[in-house]
């Protein structure tokens, strides 16, 4: 099942549903830890490979569905350090509690640093959860495409008041982009209306790069056109056959065509925190080889 079809299962994303975030409540009175409001990018690391990387379950998740135990001390084994989750159909945990997970984590040596997550259903929970275990960020994974720039206006709206419900529990909130959101609409692109009219104090953004240049973006241009409101990315090849209008292209880091040492310098010189590989064909391995496989290259990168 690709992303698209999962979310739409999950009751990701409805106009109606994204109508009663609208409706979620925030306690403006809650004290807020400033140094959790907006802490400021690290120091940047030295020239060389990355300090720590981690993967999008979502590349597993087949065997998230089945043995979720077992697949984090499988990419434990692969050489990641973080973790971004997604809520599957077992929920945000997968079947245990929140603190159960986390055990799980740090007996592995893992950071569930990200999850993405249906931010229009029982969102305060999940973020109270989400900041006890200590993630730093839930993420939206797709609106969809939209009617109307307008459409993506409200939906900006919705993202500050998820913004200011993580703010109060001491971590963030960001949108992770497809391709859509790269296409004109009404004479504007809805990448820009999103990055222009959320708060930065509340959200920031996760740069699916795969997606961008699937759009016939330039990752590098977007880096730079928003400094500091990158703070995630996925790092997910494409394959270097592929035609223009294949959208599900997928594979092996390094196999495919985009230039990572460029894209991912320039994203480390902007604020970039988290590097999250992900792959969602896997015609060249098992799930599991793939894994393996980015992991491996990711160690060698230099940037």
């Amino acid at each position: 099942m690709n992303r698209r079809k999962f979310l739409h299962r999950s009751g990701l994303l409805t106009a109606g549903a994204l109508a009663t975030v609208a409706g979620l409540s925030c306690n403006d009175d809650a004290p807020a830890n400033q140094d959790q409001q907006k802490a400021p990018p690290p120091d940047a690391p030295a020239r060389g490979t990355l300090e720590a990387f981690g993967i999008q379950l979502w590349t597993l998740r087949d065997e998230m569905a089945g043995d979720p135990v077992e697949v984090l001390r499988q990419v434990a084994a692969f050489g990641y350090s973080q973790i971004e989750n997604f809520e599957g159909p077992r929920g945000l945990w997968w079947g245990m509690s929140h603190t159960a997970f986390r055990q799980h984590c740090d007996e592995l040596g893992l950071a569930p640093v990200a999850s993405h997550c249906n931010f229009v259903q029982d969102f305060e929970t999940k973020a109270a959860q989400a900041a006890e275990v200590g993630m730093k960020y839930l993420v939206a994974p797709w609106v969809g495409p939209q009617q109307s720039i307008d459409d993506f206006r409200r939906i900006a709206e919705t993202f500050n008041r998820c913004g200011e419900i993580c703010r109060q529990h001491g971590l963030r909130f960001a949108y992770h982009n497809h391709d859509y959101s790269f296409q004109p609409l009404d004479g504007a692109l809805p990448q820009d209306v999103m990055m222009q009219e959320t708060d930065p104090e509340l959200v920031d953004f996760e740069m699916d790069i795969y997606w961008v240049v699937t759009a016939g973006a330039d990752p590098v241009e977007w880096l730079n056109k928003y400094p500091g409101r990158w703070r995630l990315c996925h790092i997910k090849d494409r394959k270097k056959d592929a035609p223009p209008d294949e959208r599900e292209a997928s594979c092996i880091l390094g196999t495919g065509s985009i230039d990572f040492p460029r894209i991912l310098k320039v994203a480390r010189d902007q604020g970039m925190q988290y590097y999250l590989v992900e792959q969602e064909q896997y015609e060249q391995g098992t799930p599991y080889e793939c894994a393996r496989a980015n992991a491996a290259y990711l160690r060698r990168l230099k940037i």
